[in-house]
């Protein structure tokens, strides 16, 4: 019996593999792969199209997106042309009938003004041309028609109307994420000219001075300190890029110490425990120096012996960790709360706020300053810096930097 039952389990187990085998090439046809059913496979499609429309609208609506996204749009619609338009001309046609330009500007004045969409026919003395008719969607943001998408197709469609019109939508949302990334870059450079406006005159004058001083007795020194002067001015004022990295930003801090340094003398003692690894790494332009700039303005205000300050960078895995700390006078941490939401902006608040703020919109709230301190017990500030972020990129060096 146990034979007999072993001789049919090896004759069964066959027709299961085969049986499931087919199953299988029943359920999801060959040309699938792994993306599952026939409709899992046509969402996949389309958010990929999507996906990849997008980067180009990101960038505003212009000729050259227009022409990058419009063959993803047309493909999204499945129809025979599409074409992007300001409110003006055809920014970009995708597809078969490019002859009917003219008609289609034409015809747009309507859904232009009215920002609402409509379909029409479309006349054509070309005999073979599969367009006849034309599905019109405006584009419209911050409640004003930015101009249209277009798809045309052999006949009337209903369904064509309502999917143009929800392409459209999708459009609108994306050159509305535009209009946000160009505002924040707007915003980061108005603090950034903000931030170079709080560069303390005094301190250029002293500078000034110091150097001044060393003219005569000193020349070497005076020649050596301002280079150092010059490269820390150049820095702070370039025009190139909003983002630098943490070897530049260093290299500024070096020239603005060994000013200050100039000045106090032994008064400032500063450490650097740097790690290489993480001096490629990008982050916003002037983002510490206005940090070891109040350490400095801390930690010799109202004290008479020597002031410590200690830099480090450490690799902390997916971030970079910059602490700065000081020995100095410190601050009440209710001051310090009004300070980064911007209701004082008292002489010891050096670029704090401002700091911080842009931390917070190029890397999330999760990243502002964490700033420990107390009256009389110094101030140790950490930055956390992700090694990537999506759009920070370090714009490199000016010439002769």
């Amino acid at each position: 019996m146990s034979g007999f039952l072993a001789g049919l389990c090896v004759a069964v187990l066959p027709l299961l593999a085969a049986g499931f085998w087919l199953g299988r090439r029943t359920a999801r046809p060959q040309n699938l792969g792994d993306l599952g059913t026939p409709v899992e496979h046509a969402t996949f499609q389309t958010l990929h199209t999507a996906s990849l429309a997008a980067p180009p609208l990101r960038a505003g609506l212009t000729e050259e997106t227009a022409r990058k996204s419009a063959r993803r749009l047309r493909s999204l619609l499945g129809t025979d042309a599409l074409c992007l338009t300001d409110d003006r001309r055809v920014l970009a046609w995708d597809g078969v009938g490019a002859h009917h330009h003219d008609e289609i500007m034409e015809r747009l004045a309507g859904p232009l003004d009215s920002g609402r969409g409509a379909a029409f026919r479309l006349a054509c003395e070309v005999p073979d041309c599969p367009v006849r008719w034309a599905v019109v969607a405006p584009i419209t943001v911050d409640d004003r028609v930015h101009g249209a998408l277009v798809a045309c197709a052999p006949r009337e469609s209903a369904v064509l109307v309502r999917a143009a019109g929800e392409v459209a939508r999708w459009v609108t949302v994306q050159l509305e994420l535009a209009d946000l990334d160009d505002s924040r870059t707007r915003l980061i450079e108005a603090e950034i000219k903000a931030l170079r406006a709080q560069i303390s005159p005094h301190f250029i004058f002293n500078s000034l001075a110091v150097i001044a001083s060393f003219v005569r007795t000193d020349p070497e020194r005076a020649r050596g300190l301002l280079l150092e002067f010059a490269d820390f001015t150049r820095y702070s004022f370039r025009r190139h890029g909003d983002f630098t990295t943490l070897a530049d930003e260093l290299h500024a801090i070096e020239h603005y110490l060994a000013l200050v340094r100039a000045r106090f003398g032994d008064r400032l003692a500063v450490t650097l425990q740097i790690a290489p690894e993480v001096l490629p790494v990008a982050l916003p332009f002037l983002c510490l120096q206005p940090l070891v700039e109040n350490a400095v303005k801390h930690g010799l205000e109202g004290k008479a012996g020597t002031c410590r300050i200690r830099i480090t960078a450490q690799d902390a895995g997916a971030e970079a960790l910059v602490v700065i700390e000081d020995d100095g006078a410190g601050m009440d941490p209710a001051l310090l709360r009004r300070i980064l939401a911007g209701e004082v902006s008292p002489s010891g608040g050096i670029g704090l706020s401002n700091v911080d703020d842009r931390l917070r919109q190029v890397y999330g709230d999760d990243h502002g300053l964490v700033i420990e301190t107390a009256p009389g017990a110094g101030m140790k500030i950490t930055v956390r810096l992700p090694k990537y972020q999506p759009g920070v990129h370090s714009a490199g060096r000016l010439p002769g930097e």
